[in-house]
């Protein structure tokens, strides 16, 4: 439906189960937040009810999303999707619309870019993807389309990254390449 902007607000039932849920994942996580305040997190969280219903959209499509750290210049905190393989409910996804564009057949349904964007996060970097991994071990048995830098886009590849015998490993495929086991992780500030 073109023209009509779709209401980013979750109802109080929403917002309770979704807290409820985030607060029991930094609880188990602390290594991800070392000396961060939970009552901080949450009153930033319940001051924007955009990002709220943005963290519900990591929630809702297998993300996990956690609090990773805190940006003291801007007082923001920092989410990523912290599920163990790439998240679920975004997978079978080429990397952006000039890749899904390209294919003559067997176009999947979305992108990572435009689901992104649909969800108000960003795909993590290379180098967010790296760090991810140093508070875990995450895509062993998936991969996570990763941003790309345009350079690299304009030449028609797109990153991925995963995690395999014992090691970080980044990929590339062209952009109108799609897999099962490959979603995309996203992130965003709070």
């Amino acid at each position: 439906m073109k023209g009509v902007e779709m209401k980013k607000e979750l109802s109080p039932k929403q917002r309770e189960e979704l807290l409820t849920a985030l607060k029991a994942r930094f609880e188990k996580n602390m290594n991800r937040h070392e000396g961060l305040d939970w009552a901080k997190v949450r009153a930033r969280l319940e001051a924007d009810t955009e990002k709220l219903w943005s963290l519900n959209e990591m929630e809702r499509t297998g993300g996990e999303p956690d609090v990773v750290g805190h940006d003291k210049k801007t007082d923001e905190y920092i989410v990523f999707d912290c599920s163990a393989e790439t998240p679920k409910g975004r997978t079978s996804v080429c990397y952006d619309r000039e890749g899904l564009e390209s294919r003559k057949e067997h176009r999947p349904k979305n992108t990572a870019m435009d689901m992104a964007a649909a969800m108000g996060i960003e795909l993590l970097t290379e180098e967010q993807y790296l760090e991810l991994q140093k508070s875990g071990d995450f895509d062993t048995k998936t991969s996570s389309w990763v941003k790309t830098p345009s350079d690299m886009r304009k030449l028609g590849g797109a990153l991925y990254c995963d995690r395999r015998y014992g090691r970080v490993f980044v990929g590339h495929n062209g952009a109108q390449s799609y897999y099962a086991a490959r979603a995309f992780r996203g992130w965003l500030r709070v």
